[in-house]
């Protein structure tokens, strides 16, 4: 094994059960040697719920029994910032919320949430411009709610991870260093995911470059890849709905393997800056999609989950990035 610097690996767990219970969630992950996941939808006892809708109870469970599963919560798979920038009707059935009421209401919730969970870290967007206008000409609005986000975030030692993803004014890479260098603040971040770029018709070496724009911002990964059969080019609007091609890391259009070879040498920086912030490291987010993928989430399955997992450590392996599974030492302590 390398003595350069590991990473973190974590997931999201509804993505490993199939009907989003707690239970299964947990034992997928203990059993594929996890020790960090991220909680988005679970099934909790009452009901499959996003984290922002828990009740105490339900939180409360949830961590006495993560606890029992050797699990801790790496981040928050938060919906925030998945919402219009704007009150325009665009066609799409984004919604619309205030900002203010949204800053008060679901922000503090998402920040309730991650103290609660005991985690860092809040994933979370960079709003929906109306569709068929330039992401570029929000950029200003949109890193001034961010800006406030960020600020709301810190103030409780938490820290806003703002994800690439298609349709939303940060959908490259290019755009999200544009946000973080207008909000220029700590407390926030952004998240690489190279299926989100290469859904919208980007290559492998456009991918590698919007990776390259985002490491002055960066705090952690998400890590699921997509191979498209017949690429068509850049694409402007998404249809999320669609998308059926996600595949394993080792096997996709990404580039995954260029994309490590970098991280391996950026890994000492970028582990200091996630502990300014608190985080236990650098965080490698499974979120496969292997079996189906939307707007709002998707699924992969246990066996789907376990598939995912395998091909992201044969892509580390192979670049010779240092990670840990549970190994016989974690069961007998």
């Amino acid at each position: 094994m390398t003595d350069s610097t590991p990473v973190l690996l974590s997931g999201f767990a509804d993505e490993a059960a199939n009907e989003k219970l707690a239970v299964q969630q947990y034992s997928a992950f203990a059993a594929l040697g996890l020790r960090y996941y991220s909680i988005r939808f679970v099934d909790a006892g009452e009901g499959i719920k996003n984290v922002m809708a828990l009740s105490d109870a339900e939180i409360n469970h949830l961590v006495k029994m993560q606890s029992d599963y050797g699990l801790k919560v790496s981040s928050i798979g938060s919906p925030i910032g998945k919402v219009k920038l704007l009150d325009v009707d665009d066609g799409t059935a984004n919604k619309y919320i205030p900002f203010e009421k949204y800053l008060a209401e679901d922000v503090q919730t998402a920040c309730d949430r991650a103290e609660a969970f005991g985690a860092k870290l809040i994933r979370g967007f960079a709003f929906y411009h109306p569709k068929g206008t330039a992401p570029e000409d929000h950029v200003d609005q949109v890193a001034d709610q961010l800006g406030q986000i960020a600020e709301a975030c810190d103030k409780r030692g938490l820290t806003f991870g703002l994800e690439v993803e298609a349709n939303l004014v940060g959908q490259t890479g290019t755009l999200l260093q544009a946000i973080a260098a207008k909000v220029n603040h700590p407390a926030m971040l952004t998240i690489f995911d190279g299926a989100n770029i290469v859904t919208q018709g980007f290559s492998a070496d456009e991918t590698y470059a919007q990776y390259l724009a985002m490491k002055d911002s960066m705090g952690w990964m998400h890590i699921k890849d997509y191979h498209d059969p017949s690429p068509s080019g850049r694409i402007e609007h998404v249809d999320e709905a669609s998308l059926d091609n996600f595949v394993p890391a080792d096997r996709g259009d990404s580039g995954h393997e260029a994309i490590f070879r970098d991280l391996k040498e950026f890994l000492p920086e970028l582990h200091q800056r996630a502990l300014k912030r608190g985080a236990d490291g650098v965080f490698l987010d499974l979120e496969p999609h292997v079996k189906g993928g939307g707007q709002f989430g998707g699924f992969s399955g246990p066996d789907g989950f376990g598939v995912a997992l395998r091909g992201l450590c044969r892509v580390l392996d192979y670049v010779d990035i240092p990670y840990q599974l549970r190994g016989f030492a974690d069961i007998k302590g």
